[in-house]
Formats: C-alpha cells, sequence, structure tokens
C-alpha cells in the first residue's frame, strides 16, 4: 500500500539539512508521496528506510532502456500528464518495421533509407530509435537472416518480433549484447516468453485486446519475475487506442495503478503515409513510449521527430544557444556583423539564410533568455542597452575593422538609441530572416 507523505516523512532522517534540495524534509516527503522526485535525492537516508520505502520511491511509470551506446533508447519514467505541470523528459522512441520477407537487397535498401534518418534541427540531433523485424515468414533461417542483416546494418536498438518462443530464444541469443526489447507475449504463450526475459534481461511487450486482459497479463508476468515490460492493447482505430494509451497513463499517474505503471507502444495503421505520420504524432503526443511505423520517407519522419522534439521541450525553458560571436564562413575584419537573440529557432534560422547568402557574416547572439526577437523587445530583453552592452563585451570589436551593425527589422526603433549607447552605425535589416541573402549581397551597393 502506498504511503503518505506523513508515513514517509517518519521514515526520514528529519535533519532538514536541504541536501536534497528542499527546505524541510516534510516537503521532500511529500514530493515523494506525489511521484516527482526519487528517494536517492536524500543522501542521508538509512538502509532499513530505504527497503520500507522502496515501493514509495518507484516511479509511476518505470524507465525501460533499449540498445547500447549512444543510441540507446530510454522510455517511461514520466511523472506528470500533462507538459505545463513539469516537461517530459523521455521521448517516444520512433520504430521502423521490416519484415524478414525483404530480399537481401531490399533489407540492405532500407537500412540506408534508415541511417539517412537522422537530422540535426536548432542545435540538437533528432533521429529514429529503433528497428522492428517481423517474421512473417514464420520461417527460422528467413528470421535469423533478416535480424543478422539489421544488427549489422544499424546500431539502432532492434525488436524481434515474433510469439514463437523458440524463434524468439535464438533471436535474442544472437541480439543479446543490443539490448533487445521482446514482442510479444500474450495470454498463451507469456510462461515462455517471460523465461527468456528473465534469462536474457530483455524488457518483454504484453499484448493484449482490453485493458482487463492486459490486466490480468501484466500480473501474469509480475508473478513469472518479469518486470520490465512494454504494454500494447494491439491493432485498433485511432480512437480507440488513443483512449487506452491515455486511461493507462491516468491509472499510473492519477491513482497509482502499479500495474499499468509501464510505457506503451503503438503501431500506426493509416491507409497512406500522410494518415500515418498524423497518426504518429499523435500517438507521440498522447502517451506512447514507443511508435512503430512502416513508412520511411524522409519527408514523413521529419514531421515527427519535430514534433517531438517540440512536445518534449521543457516549456519554460525555451532552446537557446550560446550568447557570443558565431562566425559563418570565411570572415573577415570587413564582414558584416549581425545582432540576434539567443533562441536557437532564431539563431538556426539566421545562421542558415547568412550561408545562403554566401556573404561571410560574424552573428552576435545577446542573452535574451531563449526569446525570439519580438518576444525579447516586448520583454525588455532585447534593449538597446542589451545589444549595446553585448557588443561592448563580447569581443567583437577586435575582430572588425568597422562599427557598423545589422539589427532585425522588427525593432528598427531601436537604432536610434543603440546608436547612441553603442557608438556604432546602426543598419536596419529585414524583418524576415528569408531576406537575409539578398540584404547582404546588396549591402554597401
Amino acid at each position: 500500500m502506498a504511503l503518505s507523505g506523513l508515513g514517509i516523512y517518519k521514515l526520514l532522517p528529519k535533519t532538514n539539512c536541504k541536501k536534497c534540495g528542499f527546505p524541510t524534509c516534510l516537503a521532500f516527503a511529500m514530493q515523494l508521496a506525489a511521484k516527482k522526485v526519487s528517494l536517492d535525492k536524500c543522501p542521508d537516508v538509512s538502509a532499513d528506510s530505504k527497503k520500507a520505502l522502496a515501493s514509495a520511491s518507484e516511479p509511476p511509470i518505470k524507465l525501460i532502456t533499449l540498445g547500447k551506446g549512444d543510441d540507446k533508447l530510454e522510455v517511461g519514467n514520466e511523472t506528470v500528464l500533462f507538459r505545463h505541470e513539469e516537461k517530459f523528459y523521455h521521448p517516444s522512441g520512433i520504430g521502423l518495421l521490416l519484415e524478414d520477407t525483404l530480399s537481401a537487397e531490399e533489407m540492405g535498401k532500407a537500412l540506408e533509407e534508415i541511417k539517412k534518418l537522422d537530422f540535426e534541427r536548432v542545435g540538437q540531433r533528432i533521429n529514429v530509435n529503433l528497428v522492428a523485424v517481423s517474421c512473417k515468414s514464420k520461417d527460422a533461417s528467413k528470421f535469423e537472416a533478416a535480424l543478422k542483416a539489421v544488427l549489422a546494418g544499424t546500431s539502432l536498438a532492434i525488436m524481434p518480433m515474433t510469439e514463437d518462443a523458440g524463434l524468439m530464444g535464438k533471436a535474442l541469443e544472437l541480439l543479446k549484447e543490443r539490448a533487445p526489447l521482446m514482442y510479444r507475449a500474450t495470454n498463451a504463450n507469456f510462461k515462455d516468453m517471460a523465461k527468456l526475459s528473465k534469462a536474457f534481461s530483455a524488457p518483454l511487450v504484453a499484448n493484449a485486446g482490453t485493458l482487463e486482459e492486459l490486466e490480468s497479463l501484466v500480473k501474469n508476468l509480475n508473478t513469472e519475475g518479469v518486470r520490465d515490460i512494454v504494454l500494447d492493447t494491439g491493432e485498433k482505430n485511432l480512437a480507440e487506442k488513443l483512449w487506452d494509451m491515455t486511461e493507462i497513463r491516468r491509472l499510473a499517474l492519477k491513482k497509482a495503478f502499479r500495474i499499468f505503471g509501464y510505457p506503451t507502444l503503438a503501431f500506426t495503421g493509416g491507409e497512406n503515409t500522410f494518415q500515418e505520420a498524423a497518426e504518429a504524432v499523435t500517438y507521440v503526443a498522447k502517451y506512447a513510449g514507443i511508435i512503430v511505423m512502416k513508412g520511411r520517407a524522409p519527408w514523413q519522419i521529419l514531421p515527427i521527430l519535430t514534433a517531438r522534439q517540440n512536445i518534449y521541450t521543457d516549456p519554460q525553458k525555451p532552446l537557446q544557444v550560446e550568447a557570443k560571436i558565431y562566425e559563418i564562413g570565411k570572415v573577415t575584419d570587413k564582414s558584416p556583423v549581425i545582432v540576434t537573440t539567443n533562441f536557437s529557432l532564431t539563431y538556426y534560422t539566421v545562421e542558415a539564410e547568412v550561408e545562403a547568402g554566401k556573404v561571410p557574416a560574424y552573428v552576435v547572439t545577446c542573452d535574451s533568455e531563449g526569446m525570439s526577437v519580438l518576444t525579447a523587445w516586448a520583454a525588455d530583453k532585447f534593449t538597446a542597452e542589451s545589444i549595446a552592452k553585448t557588443l561592448e563585451k563580447c569581443g567583437i570589436k577586435e575582430k572588425v575593422s568597422h562599427k557598423q551593425v545589422i539589427i532585425p527589422g522588427y525593432v528598427s526603433v531601436l537604432s536610434g538609441k543603440l546608436e547612441e549607447e553603442s557608438g556604432w552605425k546602426v543598419t536596419v535589416g529585414p524583418r524576415e530572416a528569408s531576406g537575409i541573402p539578398a540584404f547582404l549581397r546588396n549591402l554597401g551597393k
């Protein structure tokens, strides 16, 4: 039975040492009861208390780890339903489905396509995370060949898909160094799959059509000693699947229902590539830990990865770059100087347009606490005084032989005061970043 905040407090040191980041032990206990912190934040808790508080310190949704190295995928361990309550920490894994009926040539081509699904956006790497290999042929040799091809062709996490425990055992032996995800355990095969899961320390997908059946299956797997589980309610239409995953999340977070305290998995089933992409984005938002897709075209995958990046960004801490001088192209002391804010999307948009204009330039980013130009200006974070201070301290004066600076067109109102504050001649640039290439090419003409 879950302990209350006061019950947890009785087992804490009661020293109010603040080492956990909270002002009192009681405050920490309340947060622990709400599943918003972990017990390891308290360095002085006794071994006996740790044992007694084991269930209270467990996250409401268990963290499941797949794969190895830089391509390791972690899902679960979320503590809130809505992002405005607290940021989401473990982005949904995006998986691609390959079938063992593909020829060697088709498999090689598919793996090359998957390798290309790795992008950079606003300074962050966004990519797919998992390859699911389905034993559609029911043939052991074809399944093994497909798994070997995937093992050699990608460093991503792998999910072998078969209900045959014999085939799954051979797959796990082959993939044991890659920490694979087993798909799937059902009410018909859960005992055999549970044995394999424990023997290879491999997480296991529990698959059942209804929440009641899924509850029963998870209980059976727990009884067999399986603790690393991913939940799947099977193939359903979007509305039904969305309801299932939302209900599972609510029960785990709001009702502390431990049986559903695991991440979920969903397969997209859209009739065309556009519908599949839209369905995948829906599952990212609510609340799939892993989404497996058939389509792998870059134009289809990139919007999904972009939506995931946005959803899993802390809404209270915008993505931002370091406030400093950036040199774009082979700059000289005569290169133009552009000033903007340190909001990542703003900077990388400006950077791309400067590169497109093929005119080397310095871009000086002011610390606007990650706000865009207009937002920062409205909040008094991007002012004539702050820009002048940045120009004075950043070292740009030592890099150029002129004192001319370009400001965004949307804040042209700052030009006069900025000249007074900084002593630099101010040129008002275009309002939209798309106008930068032409503007730079015509500068000085």
